[in-house]
């Protein structure tokens, strides 16, 4: 909204600032982070009231959590996508369709995360929140309007395209098969990031450092100059996307001063649904959804786990891990919740600079 800032401007006064994407990226930055500690306060006691029992913990988990993470209140997620949303409506432009898809991923993804956590809390039961047929048939509605939207967004030469890192003008024409390739995408990514989310404080940090790396990597293949240094694709528009991704990291900061351990709230579906939707749109919007696998590749193991474990134990009734996914078998190791947090997102910050790498080895 602020861009429009720019019609009083002459080409050299203080308005004309507002042209900049990287001046605007760092205003989002600030104002997500200033919504995230005013009103993380706030949001924390009224969820307090409103959950007299806290989000409910399973009884099959460590039992540190039974103990030590009762009766904490769940939903934490509101104050990021509040932070984002005003923050990305405030410094981003509206005229540009990348922004809207992006966003509206998010906040769509946010409140079907919303009623399931609902359900759990009304309840009381961490397994009676929406089925898992229905939880992914909304998801899937939404990545469809999602695939169509950016098929409409993206130019001609990129439309239903796949590109391939490393490989120089590679692109891959999926034909029809590129929606059903963008629900696997972002519902993927929605899906991991939830699996994640189970100790204070580790998914949010992973989630803010793929958001980064993604959003450089949008204002990168948005310009012209940088795309024919990079010798990468060029879509147009993209750099606007940097604007939310700067939303994310000081609203996700913000939360992170309240998630931290001992998490005063957690982020609940209603977060880390509507985050990981966010990775997954950013990627199909910027064509680096492959990158989106290495920059998010702890919520790819953290996934695999889950599913490894799954298909091992009934086909031989036996255990690969402790417990799944991954994150609970280093606790029943012995390693401490802070330990693990730590070291996941060294792991985090590691893929993501492979990734950036990805730009330049061509």
């Amino acid at each position: 909204m602020l861009y429009w800032l720019t019609e009083f401007s002459d080409g050299g006064d203080f308005y004309n600032l507002f042209r900049y994407i990287t001046f605007r990226s760092g205003g989002a930055f600030f104002t997500a982070l200033i919504f995230g500690f005013l009103f993380g306060r706030p949001l924390i006691n009224l969820l307090k009231r409103k959950q007299k029992n806290g989000q409910p913990i399973r009884d099959d988990g460590p039992e540190s959590h039974i103990l030590d993470k009762a009766g904490t209140p769940t939903m934490g997620g509101v104050l990021v996508l509040g932070a984002v949303s005003v923050s990305t409506l405030l410094w981003a432009r509206w005229d540009n369709p990348y922004v809207w898809v992006v966003l509206g991923v998010t906040l769509s993804f946010g409140l079907i995360g919303f009623l399931d956590d609902y359900s759990k809390i009304r309840a009381n039961n961490n397994y009676s929140g929406l089925s898992g047929r229905i939880r992914l048939l909304l998801e899937a509605i939404v990545a469809v309007i999602a695939a169509w939207a950016l098929t409409r967004a993206h130019p001609e030469a990129l439309s239903g395209q796949l590109a391939l890192p490393v490989f120089k003008d590679t692109l891959i024409n999926l034909g029809y098969f590129f929606i059903p390739f963008v629900v696997i995408v972002i519902v993927g990514s929605a899906n991991s990031v939830n699996m994640t989310d189970g100790l204070d404080g580790l998914a949010i940090m992973p989630v803010m450092i793929a958001a980064g790396t993604l959003g450089v990597i949008a204002y990168a293949v948005g310009r012209v100059d940088f795309t024919e240094y990079l010798d990468v694709h060029y879509v147009p528009g993209t750099g606007e996307i940097f604007i939310f991704s700067a939303g994310l990291i000081g609203g996700g900061l913000g939360f992170l001063w309240y998630n931290a351990p001992p998490a005063a709230v957690f982020m609940g579906d209603t977060g880390s649904l509507a985050l990981g939707g966010a990775l997954g749109a950013i990627a199909v919007a910027i064509k680096h959804e492959i990158v989106l696998a290495i920059v998010g590749g702890l919520f790819v193991v953290e996934t695999m786990s889950v599913i490894i474990q799954v298909l091992y134990f009934k086909r031989t009734g036996k255990r690969v891990f402790l417990m799944a996914p991954i994150h609970h078998h280093f606790e029943k190791r012995g390693w401490s919740e802070s330990q693990i947090v730590i070291r996941f997102w060294i792991i985090s910050l590691i893929l993501a600079l492979v990734g950036l790498a990805t730009l330049k080895v061509r």
